[in-house]
């Protein structure tokens, strides 16, 4: 079976998805599974501006991002939205069409919604016939995901399959299998070993702070409202903020650069302060790693919150810094509620996201 996966770099959750994928299928026989980048298929202009202009918007000016995100999402636009979305990306992305209908995948698979509208419109005007399957990477769904032409979702949730449903999506296309996370996620090694490693304190409570992959959020502040703690602090692509921490580190405070050892840090830490970004939270829920947010960007990630608002595993309501600080207090002398916390977890906890994802081959 001929196989592709296919992301676009906005951000790094849809990739991080797709290598999830592709490493499990890489990890079964029968299957000839390829995975790339659509940007490396659209002309040189819009595979530089289509990343940093969102990056620009949700570093910057995140008010512009969450009303371009509210506006796309308003039912009475859908019709000029999609006819914009496909002369946009029929002009930006001739070599990706032309790559699609050449190579003609039995199977589709797209964790970004800039791959799902281009191929959804090869499927439905017959250029392709492949298998599509979208793989929706948040815990709510934007219109902008929902394509004519494709043939599965997969839902994050219940929620997430209730919200395609109210956008026109068939039941019977939706499977819940959760957001995919690489296996390394589901893994549970010797923390105290692990601890060691790491050059960490056994019995110290540790928060991992993680900046999502544009290093944003008020970290310094942050850092000092929890100085009394164990901390392990990445920071992710913002050079100037490692340079700014780095001379701060002390036996209890660890600064990292960009990481590939995030499921180890998830599995030392006893709370993770975080962006709420799709794959960052489907890790740390297969880690049952209890979380607290800051820096929300308008849109898709205070969408998140407001999900996982609903299953009572975060509070609705983006915290202050000081209120993060109150929340860690209160948890690090109650770990009652930290595994009541960690219970409640488990039904939004999907560890074997890629092997149902497999299934639905």
């Amino acid at each position: 079976m001929k196989i592709l996966i296919i992301h676009a770099t906005a951000g790094a959750g849809h990739k991080k998805a797709a290598e999830a994928i592709f490493h499990g299928l890489q990890a079964k026989s029968g299957f000839d599974a390829r995975i790339l980048d659509a940007l490396d298929y659209t002309n040189p202009f819009f595979r530089k501006t289509y990343p940093n202009g969102y990056a620009l918007l949700v570093t910057r000016l995140p008010w512009a991002w969450g009303l371009v995100f509210g506006l796309l999402d308003l039912p009475w636009m859908q019709p000029l939205v999609r006819m914009v979305r496909r002369v946009y990306n029929g002009l930006n992305a001739k070599a990706l069409q032309k790559f699609l209908m050449q190579e003609q995948f039995d199977v589709l698979i797209t964790t970004q919604f800039l791959s799902a509208e281009v191929s959804a419109y090869l499927k439905r005007t017959g250029k392709i016939k492949s298998k599509i399957i979208c793989v929706v990477t948040d815990f709510d769904v934007h219109r902008i995901w929902v394509n004519k032409g494709i043939d599965v979702y997969t839902a994050a949730c219940a929620y997430t399959k209730n919200k395609l449903i109210a956008l026109g999506v068939l039941p019977e296309a939706i499977f819940t299998t959760g957001i995919p996370t690489d296996a390394k996620f589901a893994a549970r090694p010797d923390t105290a070993a692990l601890k060691k490693k790491l050059g960490l304190q056994e019995g110290i409570f540790t928060i991992l702070i993680a900046t999502g992959s544009f290093g944003m959020g008020p970290i310094e502040e942050l850092v000092e409202l929890l100085k009394s703690y164990q901390l392990l602090i990445v920071c992710g692509h913002n050079k100037e903020l490692y340079g700014r921490l780095k001379p701060k580190a002390a036996k209890n405070t660890h600064v990292l650069g960009l990481v590939d050892n995030m499921d180890e840090l998830m599995s030392v830490a006893d709370v993770m302060v975080t962006k709420p970004g799709g794959l960052s939270i489907a890790e740390a829920l297969v880690k049952k790693l209890p979380m607290l947010f800051f820096s929300a960007i308008p849109g898709q990630e205070t969408n998140n919150i407001k999900v996982l608002s609903t299953y009572e595993v975060v509070s609705q309501t983006q915290s202050s810094l000081p209120q993060i600080a109150q929340t860690i207090h209160d948890w690090n002398s109650n770990p009652k509620a930290l595994d009541a916390l960690r219970l409640r977890m488990n039904e939004l906890s999907k560890p074997n996201a890629v092997a149902d994802i497999i299934a639905l081959l």
